[in-house]
């Protein structure tokens, strides 16, 4: 890892989200069956999901891997991120970045695919943030709504890529 603003690196993985920081858990159904799975979990390693919302994402790698150094871009915004952990396991498949110096929020947030016992799958969005700067601190709840906005935003994206046979 390399300069992470914040300590709690892979606490979107266990679901166990640091106290002091505001939290978001957002899911949506996406479809259901293993081809679903397959091509929901490659858009969201591939950064296509990402893209597919209008985010521009820079990366040094075509897909998610511990260590990936991403900027992620929305409009003027561009917010340094890395790669803290990726997950291919059965019925799971996603990763999660982490803010670097220069981000306007401190934090992670991760992007799961996952495959229930009734053969539904979904995208879950797990994150824990707080501002980085005073910008960030002004926005307050309009920086929170964002957050949910794109949250479901991605699932929007994912639910058309992910039902789409490539």
């Amino acid at each position: 890892m390399t300069d992470l603003t914040y300590p709690h690196v892979g606490s979107t993985r266990t679901g166990r989200l640091p106290a002091g920081y505001r939290h978001l858990r957002y899911r949506t159904r996406l479809g259901t069956g293993e081809d679903v799975l397959a091509r929901a979990g490659e858009a969201v390693l591939s950064f296509r999901m990402h893209r597919a919302t209008g985010t521009r994402i820079t990366a040094d790698a075509h897909r998610a891997a511990p260590g990936v150094l991403l900027t992620v871009g929305l409009g003027p915004l561009r917010a340094p991120c890395e790669v803290v952990w990726t997950l291919e396991e059965g019925d799971r498949i996603g990763f999660a970045y982490g803010t670097r110096p220069g981000h306007p929020a401190t934090g992670e947030e991760a992007f799961v695919v996952e495959r229930d016992e009734h053969d539904r799958v979904w995208l879950v969005v797990t994150a824990f943030s707080r501002p980085a700067g005073p910008l960030m601190r002004v926005a307050g709840p309009f920086a929170v709504g964002f957050q949910h906005m794109f949250a479901r935003l991605c699932g929007f994206a994912l639910r058309r890529l992910g039902t789409v046979k490539r």
